[in-house]
């Protein structure tokens, strides 16, 4: 006869004792208890595993045993217990010590106990090892660094190589129109206009190039304005329909009750213009853009994508055209700079970027949703302007300072500051065209000492002893802001003009109540800048009294 095994009955265990097996039977965890003060009451296999301590050692002691010294001097101990009690909950990763000194990094949860009245009876305290762990994330953040400077010195190679490529071509340019007009002015020949044409032709191509360069490094100078996006693209409208061509139907799409933008107003308008003529020209076969403005107001969750960028309240352009789209990979790289699509010649590959750099610059960002074959839409967004409601631009026009009547040439002294010597010498030469009396200095030092040298024995706040600071901004050693602000320290009513084609963030590092943000009796021109320009700036200031 066949023996039947019959099942061991079910001993019946009490709930506390169950507990008690349980916390005693985990070994991948610290699970103890603290009285009221923090001394330790109770010890489980996992805490004497990962602490190096038997029960009979441990218990008793102040769990800031296992606190560093350093934490232990800071009062972390008594923080986490006394967070554990405010906020019901203590949880935190740092560095622990074991019983043989060695350190791990843990993950800690204390929880407070009380019991049925209410009155506090300790803590439970719950400590993972995850060493281990961290030394993975470590491990993955070094591979992503690594990576990340890997893609960032490409680009770079790329910026680099793209620079050199399109400036040879203009230096090109420049240098043969120069040499054609010394040949013809040597053979007594004046119909030189032609190539004198084209050196200016590729002095203003190369400037646009630098300022589509600055705008990729966020460093180009911003005039932020209350802005109405849909008054600007209804502005610009008549100009949108003539670039796209008849074979491009262009719509609109603009959101009643926009909020005004906060933005450069004339980045706006070529932003604009650029992300047309780029969807005209996915669309060979002709197709439709559209061009739509709406409100969005994001959380943190909608920008994890966006780093730096703060939730909040957004005004947002869109073009969206239905052309060929794009593939995953080119997506990837769009913002990239000299990066293109197009034919040899028929693009820099800065568009993008150029715009990327101004929407970050401004505070904003811009997404692309593009697909192969279902068209391309792009997304500036814009921070909204809070100011109180008054005048909103809706397109501005460009006050360049050859624009402005100019006054008479009039009489006085001006202090050139530039370390470029060419430069110094080429200004010098135009303002003593103009009758201008002018002094010379390379370098900020140098300029301080020609004021106290031609200021010698008058009172600090006295009439200056120049009427026009004509300074560059990127000076070795002593900047041009810095210049100024010392030499306005002590010639209060000193007029200051800077001229610079990089350094806009030293004028932005305090901002004045002059205009562009500058402090007052300051002017700024960026360089390349044309003569007639400086002369007329230079005349404005003056005459300004």
């Amino acid at each position: 006869m066949k023996e039947e095994r019959v099942a061991p009955a079910w001993e019946p265990i009490s709930g506390e004792r169950q507990f008690r097996l349980l916390v005693q039977s985990v070994v991948d965890y610290a699970i103890f208890m603290l009285d009221p003060t923090g001394v330790i009451r109770s010890w489980n296999a996992g805490a004497a595993r990962m602490k190096g301590y038997a029960a009979d050692e441990i218990i008793g002691r102040h769990f800031s045993s296992f606190y560093t010294e350093e934490d232990r001097a800071a009062g972390l101990p008594q923080r986490a217990l006394a967070t554990a009690l405010s906020e019901g909950k203590f949880e935190a990763e740092g560095w622990r010590v074991r019983k043989d000194g060695t350190r791990f990094w843990a993950s800690v949860v204390i929880d407070p106990i009380h019991d049925e009245t209410g009155r506090l009876r300790g803590f439970a305290k719950i400590t993972r090892d995850i060493t281990e762990r961290r030394k993975a994330q470590e491990a993955l953040d070094e591979a992503r660094e690594a990576l990340a400077q890997a893609q960032k010195m490409e680009a770079v190679g790329q910026l680099t190589g793209g620079v050199a490529h399109d400036f040879n071509n203009l230096l090109q340019a420049i240098g043969s129109s120069l040499e054609l007009i010394e040949h013809r002015l040597s053979a007594g020949r004046t119909d030189i206009a032609p190539f004198a044409a084209t050196a200016r032709a590729a002095v203003d191509r190369a400037a646009t190039l630098t300022r589509r360069l600055l705008a990729f490094a966020r460093r180009q100078p911003l005039k932020p304005e209350r802005v109405d996006l849909n008054a600007l693209v209804a502005g610009l409208w008549d100009l949108l329909v003539r670039s796209v061509g008849e074979e491009i139907r262009l719509e609109q799409r603009l959101a009643e009750s926009l909020w005004p933008a906060h933005a450069d107003v004339n980045q706006i308008e070529s932003a604009l213009l650029n992300l047309v003529i780029n969807a005209r020209d996915a669309m060979p076969g002709g197709g439709c853009v559209t061009v739509e403005t709406a409100d969005a107001s994001l959380r943190p969750a909608d920008l994890a994508n966006e780093p730096g960028v703060e939730p909040g309240d957004y005004v947002v352009l869109t073009v969206r055209d239905s052309g060929t789209g794009m593939p995953p990979d080119v997506l990837a790289r769009v913002f990239e700079p000299f990066f293109t699509t197009k034919p040899i010649g028929q693009g820099t590959g800065l568009g993008l970027s150029q715009l990327y750099g101004f929407a970050r610059q401004s505070g904003g960002f811009v997404r692309i949703d593009s697909a192969v074959g279902q068209g391309t839409a792009v997304h500036l967004h814009l921070p909204r302007d809070h100011a109180a409601t008054g005048s909103t631009t809706a397109s501005a026009e460009q006050t360049a300072p050859a624009t402005v009547p100019a006054p008479p040439a009039g009489r006085g002294t001006v202090l050139v500051v530039e370390d470029e010597e060419l430069v110094r010498m080429l200004l010098v030469e135009v303002l003593e065209d103009d009758g201008y009396t002018t002094l010379e200095a390379a370098d900020g030092t140098a300029a301080l000492a020609r004021l106290s040298e031609i200021g010698t024995g008058e009172k600090a706040g006295a009439k200056p002893p120049v009427d026009l600071l004509v300074t560059d901004v990127g000076l070795p050693g002593l900047n041009g802001r810095q210049l100024a602000e010392a030499a306005q320290a002590r010639y209060p009513d000193l007029k200051v003009l800077f001229l610079t084609g990089y350094a806009f963030q030293t004028l932005d590092e305090r901002s004045g109540d002059g205009e562009d943000g500058l402090g007052r009796n300051m002017r700024m021109l960026a360089k390349p800048v044309a003569v007639d320009a400086f002369r007329a700036m230079v005349r404005s200031i003056l005459s300004d009294g």
